[in-house]
């Protein structure tokens, strides 16, 4: 099993050194598990830092030839879960058909003060796509 540490260019780029953005697996036979670090993004509220986090893992996805159609799981941490329609009206866009699997929890604090939502990804790359 080949493993791949990565931080695409065309991304944005970590919040600190002591991470990458993205592991990539290849799977036997071909295809490949992607696992994304916890994204976050600027925003005066929300649903902006909601549409900003989607637009960075679409970001990350396409450098490893990826999109959102192709995730399989979120896992979202927000600081105020009864915000919870906010971010899943900008998700339900980004997600129009049949919904990944998924985890929702609220966490006293993020890692950056304004921080109001953090999520990360695991998406499934068919094997003949690069």
């Amino acid at each position: 099993m080949q493993i791949t540490l990565d931080n695409p260019p065309t991304a944005p780029a970590p919040l600190s050194p002591y991470y990458s953005q993205v592991a990539r697996v290849e799977l036997p036979g071909g295809g490949a598990l992607l696992q994304l670090s916890g994204q976050v993004a600027e925003g005066p509220d929300l649903a902006a830092q909601s549409r900003g986090i989607f637009e960075a893992i679409g970001a990350i996805l396409e450098a490893h030839g990826a999109s959102l159609a192709d995730v399989i799981n979120i896992r979202t941490y927000l600081t105020d879960i009864s915000r919870l329609a906010e971010y899943g009206a900008v998700r339900r866009a980004c997600f129009p058909g049949t919904p990944p699997t998924s985890t929702t929890v609220e966490v006293s604090k993020l890692f950056l003060d304004w921080a109001q939502i953090e999520v990360e990804v695991v998406a499934a790359l068919p094997a003949g796509r690069s």
